[in-house]
């Protein structure tokens, strides 16, 4: 709990500071840590190195005054921590892909990023045996909870809007496709699945709990007990695009085989395949 309160405090500073150019040194100065330590306490906890954080934190910022400001872009683009327009556009464009003008005229405002917040007890991090997985159906009453995981996964989900989602999540809740990990209050894993098509809709871990093997346990869980024989699909980024903060690797390492490129609300991704022979496995 002590890292987790130190990575707070950093993240307080950044935060309170993201229309500034923020330095590794200074950010290091202002929480009293070497910055060695502080680089790779940080990238541990949340799986972003600081520098990724506060980029991504200052692009969604950025979006947001395109959407909902008449702020002229050169302007948002300095607050944004750029030089000149150009530069803001070139990185803007890679993450997001479409350039700011276009991106304003769209009005359709999503993060890249939100603000981390870990308020949590966590538990099951101090248990040091490993522990049985109780993955449930979740019921509306998960809701607040699993959006508090949602804001904190965002940024592996393009074109993410809350209340669209929210709908969603309710239909699925009835359905019987919505699946929750919790450690005491806190949603520590989250899927959302198709029985009729066999493809996971959206799958997330808590960044504290990302290498607790919650993915597979979840997986395990559709494959042996809710789609049994169906082939089982999920879709994620493209190689190469930059915006991918590692869930490409991680659905690979899943046994998941590479299908056809997508496009889905307007952003190129790709469609993953589990072979068969895996899928049996998991049964």
């Amino acid at each position: 709990m002590k890292r987790i309160d130190k990575v707070m405090e950093v993240i307080g500073f950044i935060e309170d500071n993201l229309t500034e150019k923020l330095e590794l040194d200074e950010i290091a100065e202002e929480v009293h840590y070497s910055k060695y330590h502080l680089h790779r306490v940080f990238s541990d906890t949340v799986g972003l190195t600081i520098h990724e954080y506060i980029k991504r934190r200052q692009l969604t910022e950025a979006a947001k005054l395109l959407v909902f400001s008449d702020r002229p872009i050169i302007e948002i683009a300095l607050l944004a921590g750029y030089k000149s327009q150009q530069a803001f556009t070139t990185i803007f464009t890679d993450m997001y892909k479409m350039p700011p003008n276009k991106y304003r005229e769209n009005e359709r405002f999503y993060p890249l990023l939100m603000r981390f917040r870990f308020e949590g007890s966590y538990a099951m991090l101090s248990e040091r045996k490993d522990i049985p997985w109780n993955i449930t159906f979740a019921d509306e009453g998960d809701i607040s909870c699993w959006m508090e995981l949602v804001r904190l996964v965002v940024d592996g989900f393009p074109y993410l809007c809350e209340n669209e989602y929210i709908g969603v999540l309710k239909q699925k809740i009835e359905a019987k496709e919505a699946l929750i990990l919790k450690d005491g209050n806190t949603a520590v894993g989250i899927l959302l699945f198709s029985s009729e098509t066999g493809s996971i809709d959206f799958m997330g871990s808590h960044p504290l709990y990302r290498k607790k093997g919650i993915p597979r346990a979840f997986l395990h869980k559709v494959m042996g007990e809710l789609m049994k024989g169906k082939e089982i699909s999920i879709t994620t980024y493209r190689e190469g695009d930059r915006a991918d903060t590692g869930q490409r690797k991680q659905i690979q390492g899943l046994g998941f085989a590479e299908a056809e490129l997508l496009v889905e609300y307007g952003y190129p991704t790709q469609r993953f395949i589990l072979p068969q022979e895996e899928n049996n496995n998991g049964q």
